[in-house]
């Protein structure tokens, strides 16, 4: 069984994919409160990383704090470092619209803008200055042929995004997301709104994404985190309880906290 240190829940077990993002004794605060806890995880490239635990534990706050969007809350301080490709992206020199060019974020809703399926995929293309519409045209084949849309939209392309179902537009927002051409893909419950049908397409679809991206990904469905991740990480009062092989966190948790919430017996 792989082991965790006694004082920092990192993952310690061996693994041939690089660090993505490094984080060391994060705390992050919510004016007085203190919402994150001496965070230290290791997220891995081409894997899927599961963030699991009860309401209110800090699961998004710990995402949102990966790509700097828990900083348009104006009362949040922090302490401690995060790293991404081994630079610091609480440094205020590193610029956070590069970080969000390299991370995308999927939400909890889906959320497409006001506009035709064509141009919501070409909006992000649009701001970094790509106006060719041969380029575009090709991001936009790309992009839904990445999240497996493209057969279901490709004749509806000037339609209004609005117009698709719930699970259409998550996916859609996905292919928003990977017109940007990312490196790390952070959803945040990308299927709570959805049906079980449409829950499949985006459980199938992350298994294909991780091919190409890493993947992090907040989850109150522990079947869902036991189905499609490679790493989980239990998370109770704002700290990290435990971080280990999905498997391992499944099947023979280190610690009996985590136990009895996978079992059910609080959350």
């Amino acid at each position: 069984m792989t082991t965790l240190t006694e004082d920092k829940h990192a993952y310690s077990g061996s693994t041939n994919n690089r660090v993505v993002y490094d984080t060391k004794d994060l705390n992050l605060w919510y004016g007085q409160t203190h919402a994150l806890k001496d965070i230290n995880l290791s997220i891995y490239e081409k894997e899927v990383t599961a963030i699991i635990g009860p309401s209110g534990c800090g699961k998004s706050t710990f995402i949102k704090t990966l790509n700097r969007m828990v900083e348009l809350v104006p009362t949040v301080s922090t302490s401690g470092t995060i790293t991404y490709n081994d630079k610091s992206i609480l440094d205020k020199t590193f610029k956070v619209e590069d970080l969000r060019t390299q991370v995308g974020m999927v939400f909890q809703k889906p959320n497409p803008f006001p506009k035709s399926i064509y141009d919501n995929i070409t909006y992000g293309p649009k701001i970094h200055g790509i106006r060719s519409k041969k380029v575009l045209d090709e991001i936009v084949e790309r992009s839904l042929r990445g999240a497996s849309i493209w057969d279901e939209v490709k004749d509806r392309l000037k339609e209004n995004a609005y117009g698709l179902s719930g699970g259409q537009q998550q996916r859609l927002c996905i292919a928003r997301c990977l017109a940007i051409e990312p490196e790390v893909i952070l959803m945040d419950e990308p299927t709570s709104a959805l049906d079980p049908k449409s829950t499949l397409r985006i459980e199938e679809l992350v298994q294909e994404l991780k091919k190409e991206y890493s993947i992090i990904i907040v989850t109150h469905n522990m079947q869902q985190a036991a189905r499609i991740s490679d790493k989980t990480a239990f998370f109770l009062n704002g700290e990290v309880v435990e971080y280990d092989k999905t498997d391992t966190i499944f099947t023979t948790p280190s610690d009996n906290r985590t136990e009895d919430y996978i079992s059910g017996r609080f959350g």
